[in-house]
C-alpha cells in the first residue's frame, strides 16, 4: 500500500527538485518519492518546509531547527525523520554526537541553555501542546528568541508532527546514505 512513484514518473518540477537534491547530496531522499504520490501536497509541504528550515536568525540557527525536528520526531517515534534530520543536524551543528544525543534524550544532550529551552518548548508542542503557557514562551524570549523565532519553533514542531504521521502511515524508511552523513568526511 502507498507505493511511491518512480523518479521517471514525477511531474517536471518535482523531478527537477529531486535531481537538484540528488546532485547536492548524492541520492534522492525516500520522502521525496513517498510524498510525490500527491504532487500538489508535495509542493505545499516543501514550500513550507523550505520557508521554515532554510533560514537562520540570531535566535534560531539552521542547526537548531534541525535539532527541533530530531527531538520532536524522536518523541513521535519517527525513525525516518530522526535518521534523516539527524544527518542534517550533524552537518549543520558540526558535531557528530549531538543529533544522537538529542534523539536519545535531549535533556542530557550537550546543548547550550538556549537550545535546551527551545527543545523543551518544541517537544511540549509536539506531544502536549495544550500545556504550553506564557512562562515557557517568555523563557525563550529570555534566551534571545524573537516572537518570529518562537513562532518558528511552533511551526517546525507542527509541520514535523504531520510529517511524522505521514511517514508512519506510509512506512517510509530512511535511505541508507543518511546513516553515515556527518559522521565521515564527505568523498
Amino acid at each position: 500500500m502507498f507505493e511511491a512513484p518512480s523518479l521517471d514518473s514525477l511531474p517536471p518540477d518535482l523531478r527537477a527538485r529531486a535531481d537538484e537534491v540528488a546532485e547536492k547530496i548524492g541520492f534522492v531522499p525516500n520522502i521525496f518519492l513517498t510524498l510525490a504520490r500527491r504532487p500538489a501536497e508535495w509542493r505545499a509541504f516543501f514550500a513550507y518546509h523550505d520557508t521554515l528550515m532554510d533560514k537562520e536568525t540570531p535566535g534560531l540557527t539552521r542547526a537548531d531547527r534541525e535539532l527541533i525536528v530530531v527531538a520532536t520526531s524522536a518523541e513521535n517515534r519517527c525513525l525516518y525523520c530522526v535518521v534523516a534530520h539527524g544527518a542534517i543536524a550533524r552537518i549543520r551543528s558540526r558535531n557528530p554526537r549531538l543529533a544522537d544525543q538529542v534523539a536519545t534524550d535531549w535533556r542530557k544532550a550537550e546543548l547550550e541553555p538556549r537550545q535546551r529551552a527551545v527543545l523543551a518548548v518544541a517537544v511540549r508542542i509536539a506531544i502536549e501542546p495544550w500545556l504550553i503557557d506564557d512562562s515557557q514562551l517568555a523563557a525563550l524570549e529570555d534566551h534571545g528568541l524573537t516572537e518570529d523565532d518562537i513562532w518558528d519553533v511552533g511551526a517546525i514542531s507542527a509541520l514535523f508532527a504531520m510529517s511524522n504521521r505521514l511517514v508512519h502511515l506510509t512506512r517510509t524508511m530512511p535511505n541508507e546514505e543518511f546513516y553515515l552523513m556527518g559522521r565521515l568526511p564527505r568523498t
